[in-house]
């Protein structure tokens, strides 16, 4: 778990092949929008990883660091928009 620019990663992040720190950070700091979940308190963000794939980033914040991401992986069409699925030219 690294803490960089208050982003902290926590290992389950990381359990999709080829989602690195350095992407859920560029999808973090590029994000089109968030969604909150008002039964945990968590928030999914969808953002752009650095290759320009859309991401979506489960995180909470924790006092001191502004996100703890438990969540990443490349973005499922319920949390994109039809532009962003391709149905809309």
């Amino acid at each position: 778990m690294d803490e960089v620019e208050g982003i902290l990663v926590l290992p389950s992040a990381l359990k999709h092949p080829g989602i690195t720190e350095a992407d859920i950070g560029h999808a973090l700091g590029f994000s089109r929008r968030s969604f909150d979940n008002d039964e945990d308190g968590s928030a999914m963000t969808i953002g752009p990883a650095e290759s320009g794939v859309l991401l979506e980033i489960g995180h909470r914040s924790k006092w001191g660091i502004q996100f703890v991401v438990f969540h990443a992986m490349e973005a499922r069409d319920k949390f994109l928009t039809p532009k962003e699925r391709g149905e809309v030219r």
